[in-house]
Order: C-alpha cells, then structure tokens, then sequence
C-alpha cells in the first residue's frame, strides 16, 4: 500500500513536469511562428490597410496632399453628395454598369470552347496555351496592337471591312457611340482564356459514368448539357461570376492605353475617374469618396452573389 501511495505523487509530479514542457514548446513555437509571420503583418499593415482606414476617413475631408496637412478641411458627406451631381462620376457609373455583361458573355463563350476542347479536339493543350496567351500577356502591349488594329482608316479591321463593300466602317475606340464596346471585345478577348482554363478544369472533374447513363436512356447532347454538364459546373460559374464582376471594376491600364477615359468620357470607368481624380487633379478627398462608393458597389454585389448562389449552385 504504501509503495502504491509513495507511486502515485510520482507519476503526477512527472506528468506536471511533462505538461510544463509542452506548454513551454508550444509557447515557443507560438513565439516563433509570430516573429516569421510579424514582417508579412507589418507590410500588409502599412501598404494594405492603413491605406484603407485614411481613404474611408479622408473621404469626409477636403485636402490636396501637396498642401499639407494644415489645409485640410473636414466637410462630412459634402464629398458624396457633390458626387451625386457629378455628370461625369454618374456616367463612369454607367459605363461600368454596362461593362459587366462582358462577365456572361465571357463565360457563355468559355464554356462553349471548354466543352468542344474537351470532348472533340485533339491537341487540347494547345488550344489551351494559345486561348491562354492573351491572358497572361502584357496588358499594355495588348492594348498598343489593338489600338493599331482598330485605326479608322489604316486598320486592318476596317480594311477588310472595305473590301467587303462597306463604304463607312465604325471609327471604334475614336467614335463615342463605338468607344466603350471596343474596350468590352478586347476584354472578352483577354478574359476567355482563363474562364476556359477553369471552366475544363471543372469539367474534367464530372464523372463519365453519368454521361454514359444518359446515353443508354436515349439523351442528346443538349440534355445531357443543361442537366449534367450545367448543373455540375455551377460551382466552376459562379467563382467565374464574382471575380469576373470584380475585375470589371478595376479596368485601368486599357482604359489609359487606348482612350484615357474619351472620347467625350465615353470609355470612363470608376477606377480612372478615381485616377484622374486623385493623382491629376490632386483631390484627394474627393477620390476617397469614390473609392468608398466603388467599395460599396463592389461589396453590395458580392453579398447578392452570394444569396443568389443557394438558388443556382449545386455542389
């Protein structure tokens, strides 16, 4: 009896001793990780959101920031509601509202391609490099050689147009009313081959056996298309759908390469507005509040996604 009672004070003093030397391990491992992950914290924390608590605060002020901080003025929603007279912040706003059918037409486009790659092409993967290219390529060089194709006069786009009869061809990126569909083809043209990529991805993952099933009941191609292929791939659509919305909100280097926002603001977006706004005519106050307005869309149309998606997306 009493070696059993002279054992136990033992083995709990050891299994102390042993909690006390994990809880030590475990505390230097906490230290550890937090000391390789505090530069990354740090630069997030400079570049990243203390730039996104000055614009939602400067966004109630008015300052140029080459006068200093001494001539800044607080003037509250005056920013906001100056903006709701701004013709040309009113006309951004629709001009990007319509470049978001880019995003369907994309998509509608990619999935067709994935399907035929998928099922009836060989060489698959060079379709995939070449639908891919333009999509990783420099975004200015590809605004430089479409700004030669779509010349008015000495274009190759309007030369073919010309030898096949009609006499006036659309001006494109110079004609107001032609302006900003030119921007939406190019960027469709960009924005095919990564919806490709993903939509073959998803594809490749729906099983055979439900296809080869269909088949035996006597289903065609477009049956087996809108109740197999469409439903399963709705997760692969809607990803595509809210970084595609996104995107559409942040074409910038197009817009500067090929328009500047003109003709007439035809071609003007949010995010050049906010630009111009900013860094040429210095207001910076005035571009916070844009940029909360453009956070605002952004974040209001991602929350909708994401309730329509329980109606549509099947996983």
């Amino acid at each position: 009896m009493k070696e059993n009672m002279d054992i136990q004070p033992a083995k709990k003093r050891i299994t102390k001793v042993k909690l006390k030397k994990k809880n030590s391990i475990e505390r230097n491992e906490s230290i550890a990780g937090a000391l390789f992950v505090l530069p990354m914290l740090i630069g997030v924390s400079v570049i990243v959101l203390m730039p996104i608590i000055a614009t939602f605060i400067l966004a109630f002020a008015d300052w140029k920031f080459v006068a200093g901080w001494d001539q800044l003025k607080w003037v509250g929603f005056q920013n906001f509601k100056d903006l709701l007279g701004d013709k040309v912040f009113v006309k951004s706003v629709i001009n990007n509202a319509i470049f978001i059918l880019t995003v369907p037409i994309t998509m509608v486009v990619a999935i067709v391609l994935a399907v035929i790659i998928d099922k009836y092409v060989y060489m698959k993967d060079y379709f995939k490099v070449a639908f891919f290219m333009p999509y990783i390529s420099s975004v200015v060089a590809i605004a430089v050689v479409w700004q030669v194709l779509f010349h008015p006069s000495q274009g190759p786009i309007n030369q073919v147009l010309m030898s096949l009869g009609i006499e006036n061809p659309p001006t494109w990126i110079a004609d107001p009313n032609f302006a900003l569909i030119s921007v939406m083809l190019i960027h469709i043209w960009i924005s095919i081959g990564f919806s490709l990529i993903i939509y073959i991805a998803g594809l490749q993952s729906i099983p055979k056996e439900l296809y080869e099933a269909a088949e035996m009941d006597g289903a065609n191609a477009w049956y087996k298309f809108r109740n197999i292929t469409l439903p399963l791939v709705s997760p692969t659509s809607f990803f595509l759908l809210v970084t595609g919305i996104i995107a559409t909100f942040k074409v910038f280097d197009l817009i500067a390469v090929l328009t500047a926002g003109g003709p007439m603001h035809s071609t003007t977006m949010l995010v050049w507005h906010l630009y111009k706004t900013a860094f040429i005519n210095l207001e910076i106050g005035y571009a916070s509040a844009i940029a909360v307005i453009l956070f605002l869309f952004v974040f209001l149309i991602t929350i909708l996604q994401w309730i329509g998606q329980k109606k549509w997306v099947n996983y």
